[in-house]
């Protein structure tokens, strides 16, 4: 704990500019990372890629078949103003009956990444030797553009390497998410979904406000966003969200139980209530868009010559970035308003939930979590991990933590905090999963 502690305390913020991005805290972060580490500095050949993305190799018994384990160590931004301790001083304070850590990167990723070479450590002292190659893959940036992860990608690639398990942050064990199941759920992500921004812009003469024209640049923007907002994508159950719902409601009490259980008769009215019935169901089974960014003129009294907005888009696995780009133009109506599609990445493919890799996973959630449920499902955020869908088949994201939905809602959010038996518990599950390897 007291290693995690010290991590936290570098501020390894990362910025989409990276001119902005104080790159002597990723530099202290390794040098303290070597110093807290040394079996596995030393045991393990580390490589550094894309300038602070590192990369340890474990060498087994034989070569093929290798597994991946992977987390990130930069951070979304934080100041202490909200905070209730502060974002960077990674102290340990009592909460709701817990001994509790505070800081940025607690649970997103410096905790995952600190459980699993607290694993590497423990079973090197041990003697151990993995039966396969061994992969740490930590990535510098996944917060933002995620180059790290992909040149990570490239340099595995260019070398022939295929793994027979990639695993990433993701999903965690929770409770109270599925309708009638008490029991814990660790939710195991096996696709997620793809990422765009659109650029909306529309362009017009300025001049003085008190002059304004009927249809000014910023009321034409705003009317194309009241359209899209008014114009939902499609909703679908993909075969992911079928067999959560399998597996949960087998666990559910009577009548869920069978509304779960007899999907060929309850389907449709599920798929209506899932839409409405919160946030996060209604994202599980449809394209979600959201207006992230706005700007116009530069002064209170000057009409804006050019107006934009941002429009965040998180792609279905059913659809595609040219299918949500089309269905933001047929909704806007307004061929004034330009689209112009940054970044966009499609959709991962679903990994398998049979056969050795998920079974591995499977087992050791089960042997470290007990009474626990495992089911797949499709993450709504990005993770680096999509990124190796291009070298393997068997792409994994959960996150060994116990996570209330007070600790979920601290993601990139304040008071971002993890319990340390929930730490204890992250070390264990990594433990007993690079015996296994």
């Amino acid at each position: 704990m007291e290693n995690l502690r010290a991590l936290i305390r570098i501020p390894t913020i990362s910025h989409l500019d990276e001119r902005d991005t104080d790159w002597a805290q990723f530099t202290a972060f390794r040098e303290t990372l070597a110093a807290l580490y040394p079996r596995a500095h030393s045991a393990l050949e580390l490589e550094i890629v894309d300038g602070h993305s590192m990369v340890f190799r474990w060498p087994g018994r034989q070569a093929e078949a290798p597994t991946v384990l992977m987390a990130h160590y930069d951070v979304v931004f934080a100041d202490d103003e909200g905070w209730q301790h502060p974002a960077f001083g990674a102290e340990v304070i009592g909460y709701e009956g817990q001994s509790v850590v505070w800081g940025r990167g607690t649970l997103d990723d410096k905790g995952s990444l600190v459980c699993i070479l607290e694993a590497v450590e423990t079973q090197l002292a041990a003697g151990f030797v993995p039966e396969h190659n061994l992969y740490l893959c930590f990535g510098h940036n996944e917060e933002t553009a995620g180059s790290g992860a992909r040149v990570i990608v490239d340099v595995l690639e260019s070398r022939g390497v295929r793994p027979s398990l990639v695993l990433d942050e993701g999903g965690a064990v929770v409770e109270g998410i599925f309708p009638g199941v008490t029991s814990p759920i660790a939710v195991v992500g096996v696709s997620e979904k793809g990422i765009l921004s659109l650029r909306l812009t529309v362009e017009q003469l300025g001049g003085h406000a008190s002059t304004p024209p009927r249809i000014a640049a910023t009321v034409r923007l705003a009317r194309a966003i009241v359209r899209l907002n008014r114009k939902p994508f499609r909703k679908s159950f993909v075969a992911t969200n079928l067999e959560m719902i399998r597996t949960l409601g087998a666990h559910a009490r009577q009548p869920l139980k069978w509304v779960f259980t007899n999907l060929w008769l309850t389907r449709w009215p599920l798929l209506g209530l899932f839409a409405r019935l919160g946030d996060e169901t209604n994202a599980m089974v449809r394209t979600t868009q959201a207006v992230t960014q706005l700007s116009g003129a530069q002064a209170a009294n000057a009409l804006a010559e050019r107006a934009e907005a941002i429009v965040n888009i998180r792609i279905a696995i059913d659809s595609s970035a040219a299918e949500a780009t089309e269905h933001v133009r047929r909704a806007i109506r307004d061929d004034a308003v330009s689209i112009e599609a940054l970044h966009p990445t499609e959709p991962s493919p679903v990994s398998p939930t049979s056969g050795r890799a998920w079974q591995l996973v499977k087992s050791t959630i089960e042997e470290n979590f007990a009474d626990t449920i495992v089911t797949p499902y499709v993450m709504l955020g990005a993770s680096d991990s999509r990124h190796f869908t291009r070298i393997s088949d068997f792409v994994y994201r959960f996150s060994p933590f116990e996570m209330s939905t007070a600790e979920r809602g601290t993601l990139h959010a304040r008071n971002e905090r993890i319990r340390i038996a929930t730490f204890l518990k992250g070390v264990s599950f990594y433990t007993s999963l690079v015996g296994k390897l």
